[in-house]
Parts: structure tokens; sequence; C-alpha cells
């Protein structure tokens, strides 16, 4: 679908999310040629700055971002002659003239409103936008996370952005939903009917979904520890996933049809009394180790760090769905900093099969697994039982893969890339809407309450490993382990 012509205007504009993720992926859509001749993008800062000036930051800060195969001389200097640069302050009503000014004044024109700020700084933006007589019925608004810190203030937060703009034309962002394998799960569930009879408890053992980081939360620990890796990961992005992994099939393929079927998933889900929270949640802070062979501080000694924080680095939870088709199956969601990859993975881990035949031959057979790789490499992964070559019947694990820089040449779409376009064209269906995140919210909430109420801290792991050992006990009381401590021996 062709987009039409636009004005984009980045709050924010200055900030490392824009240099590092959002001009960037602009730019490889211009390279691509998606982009209308005549778009342009409007980047807001407090500083007064000519065009001039500002091109020469984004020379310096987000032009290092593009890889080296992908800058073109040409492109670049057309893409930056789309760039403004035009001096706003977020709380002061009457600085959004300037923006005015800047702006086109076409009816027909897309105009879309980034909010790449603190989410302090949505509801004044929104409300000085609609002042101005910008919020009109083709602007739309997209927020960044995160998104409040607990259902009162996501709650609070859609209310002031709801007064200006309606359900329709606001844009929740959550970038994991543009992954190739995220879109590429939605193809393999219900583009083919070969998973759909065995997407079920009947067949279904357990599902783990991790996103591990080998960084530490250096640099931004001033957010970081006011969020926290329940707020920061678990309460969007895992949430997220899971919805994508569980939800029924949807009716259609449009925004409302799917995010019907991931509400439907949130309101399913099991809630916690104090009881299951003690023993279905784990919540870890990194001490210092070494990760990659390179020694590294703990959270607490990190430069501006408070060094009595009870700021949690690493979650782990043990979800539950009531519904027929996940009844008994339980999600195992894991997220930390400095642990011993970064890696993003869903792993759906198939019962193992009701009768070995082979147990005379001394063979083990481990249950099917299928791998959802997110990164650093995106593919899909098929653990089976294999007889090895030789004589006799002896098995042996194999692993059927599809990698999709190998399999598909074309270049792919970074997450931001896609999403942005789908901004453009107005599609929502990977944006959540208000009563996803207050849904997800309210199932977490309880959780954070009952960290405020015990006053403890969050369980010491080194640096370097995969957490706290109560991680591996949450899940071993099930029979199961996490998948990096289920991989047979080579």
């Amino acid at each position: 679908m062709a987009i039409s012509d636009f004005d984009l205007v980045l709050f924010g504009g200055t900030g490392d999310l824009s240099m590092r993720k959002l001009l960037p992926a602009l730019y490889a859509r211009d390279r691509a040629k998606d982009l209308p001749a005549e778009g342009r993008i409007i980047c807001i800062g407090r500083d007064n700055k000519s065009d001039e000036d500002f091109i020469a930051i984004v020379e310096k800060d987000s032009k290092p971002h593009i890889s080296a195969a992908s800058m073109d001389a040409d492109v670049w200097q057309r893409f930056c002659k789309r760039l403004r640069y035009v001096s706003v302050n977020a709380k002061e009503a009457g600085s959004f003239q300037n923006l005015v000014k800047a702006l086109r004044d076409d009816p027909q024109l897309t105009r879309v409103f980034y909010l790449a700020t603190p989410p302090s700084l949505f509801a004044s933006i929104c409300e000085n936008l609609a002042n101005a007589g910008l919020a009109t019925a083709n602007s739309r608004v997209v927020l960044e996370k995160p998104l409040g810190r607990d259902l009162a203030s996501a709650r609070d937060i859609n209310k002031q952005v709801g007064r200006h703009f309606s359900e329709s034309q606001i844009f929740r962002i959550d970038h994991y939903l543009g992954k190739e394998a995220v879109q590429n799960l939605l193809a393999l569930r219900f583009g083919n009917v070969l998973f759909e009879p065995l997407w079920r408890r009947e067949w279904i053992s357990d599902v783990q979904i991790t996103i591990a980081e080998e960084l530490g939360a250096g640099g931004r620990v001033d957010y970081y520890d006011t969020a926290g890796a329940l707020r920061d990961m678990l309460q969007n992005h895992l949430l997220q996933l899971l919805c994508i992994v569980a939800m029924e099939p949807p009716v259609t393929n449009s925004a409302d049809a799917v995010r019907d079927e991931k509400l439907k998933v949130l309101r399913s889900l099991k809630r916690f009394t104090p009881t299951t929270l003690a023993m279905n949640v784990v919540r870890g802070q990194y001490r210092a180790g070494h990760v990659n062979g390179v020694a590294v501080p703990g959270y607490r000694k990190e430069e501006d760090a408070n060094p009595e924080s009870h700021t949690e680095t690493f979650v782990a939870v043990k979800a539950e769905i009531d519904t027929w088709r996940w009844a008994g199956v339980p999600f195992y969601l894991r997220t930390g900093k400095r642990m011993a990859d970064s890696l993003a993975e869903i792993v759906v881990r198939f019962k193992s099969v009701p009768h070995s035949i082979f147990a005379q031959q001394n063979n083990s057979t481990l249950p099917n697994c299928l791998v959802i790789r997110l990164q650093p490499d995106e593919g899909l992964h098929m653990n089976l039982m294999a007889k090895t070559p030789g004589d006799g019947m002896r098995l042996r694990p194999v692993e059927l893969e599809m990698d999709f820089r190998e399999k598909f040449k074309t270049p792919r779409m970074e997450a931001y890339e896609r999403l942005l376009l789908d901004v453009l064209r107005g599609h929502l269906t990977l944006f959540m809407r208000s009563d996803e995140l207050e849904a997800a919210w309210e199932w977490v909430e309880p959780i954070l309450e009952h960290w405020e109420q015990q006053e403890t801290d969050p369980i010491p792991y080194n640096a370097g490993t995969w957490g706290p050992a109560a991680a591996s006990a949450l899940i071993g009381r099930d029979g199961l382990q996490w998948r990096e401590e289920a991989l047979p021996e080579v």
C-alpha cells in the first residue's frame, strides 16, 4: 500500500531513541523508496538550532547507526533534505506556534506526532497540540513506552491522550511486535494447517519466553531504577509475545480482530494471590561477575546507582491461562540483564511420546521443541529425534532450521521500519489498544504491590549467568528445565 504525503513530527527529536532507531529506520525506508518524495520529518527539541546545525548533529549521532552496506551518499543527501528542526517546549503552549508555522496547511496531509519523550509529557503535548488546532482528523499520535508505572497511571495516560485523539488515531508502540520472527509466528500459526491441531494443552507441555541481555543498566540507571525488569520488559514485550502464542485464530487479520483475541488472553491469565506469588515469581538483581570473560560491576556499583537499590534486574514468572485450549499448560516468562547470552526466543515444548519403543536400545527420547528465535538472528528451529547412521537403532536429537536471512535473500526490515510504515499507512494491528494496555497492568500490578509490601531485597545472581538459582527451581518444581539447561551435551 502506497504511503500518502506526510509530515512526521518527532518530539524528542534530538534524543537517543530518535538518533539510534527512528531516523535510521526512516532512512532505510527512504532508501527502499517507500516514502513519498514530499514527505517531511520535523524533529522537535527545546534548544534553538538551525536546520543546518541539527543535520550536523544527525551526521554525528545518527548516521553511525546505519550500516556501511546500507549507506548511499545520494540517498543520505535526499533524506537530510526531508529533515527540519523546530524548537518547542512541550510544557509551553505558546511555543507550539513554532510547530504550527512549520507544518503545511493541507487537510489531506497525514500528520504523525511521535512522542519519543517521557510519559510525563504525553498529556501536556497532546493538550498543547489540541489548543494549537493540530489534533485534527488526519492526525495520528504515537506513544513510546513506558506507558505508565501502574494501572492508575496507564489509565490516566489513556484518559489524557484520549481527550484529544480517538482510539483509531493512537498508536501505542511495542517494537517487539514489529520483529520479523513475530510476524512469522503469526504466519506459522494461521497460514498453515500443520500446527493448529497440536497447538493446545493435549500436545504442548509448556511454553518458555525469554528475553535476555548481556548488557547491564549502565548509562540508563536513572530510568531503570524507577522501572525495573517487570515494568521495562515483562508488562509489555513478554506479555505481547505470550498473547501472540496463545491467542485464538482471529476472524481476519484486521486490527481489532487481532487485538480482540489478544485481549481475551490477557483477561484469561490466572490472577496471583499472595501465596501463588511467592511460589511463581522470582525477582533478582545482578552482582559483580564476568560477561564474555570481562569483569563487570554489580547493579548497585554501576555509575550513579543507588547503593541500596531494591530494583529488580531479573524477573521470572510462571503464568497460566484459564481457557479450554491452555488449561494446565504453564507459560514461563523470563527476562534479565547481565545474563549469560543476549537472546530473545519463544520455546514451545511438546509432550513426550506416550510410549517409547526404543527403550531396550538404551535410548532416551527428548520432547520435540519448536523454537522461534527473535534475536540476535531471526529464525525457526524444530527439534526432532532421528536415527544416527550405522548399525542398530540409536536415536539422537537433530534440528530442522530455517534462517530467515538465508532463506529469503531480500533485505530484512527492522522492527521500527515496519512499525513506522504502519503508522504512516494507518495500520493499527501491531499496536496496543487501550484496553489491552490496562489488562496487562491489571495482571502485573499484584506483583508490584507484593514486592512493595514485602520490602525484601531481590535475590542476587552473578553477572554472566542465567539468573538466580530460584528461577531454575521455579520451573524445576514442574519437572521441567529452561531450554539452555535441557540442551543435550554434544
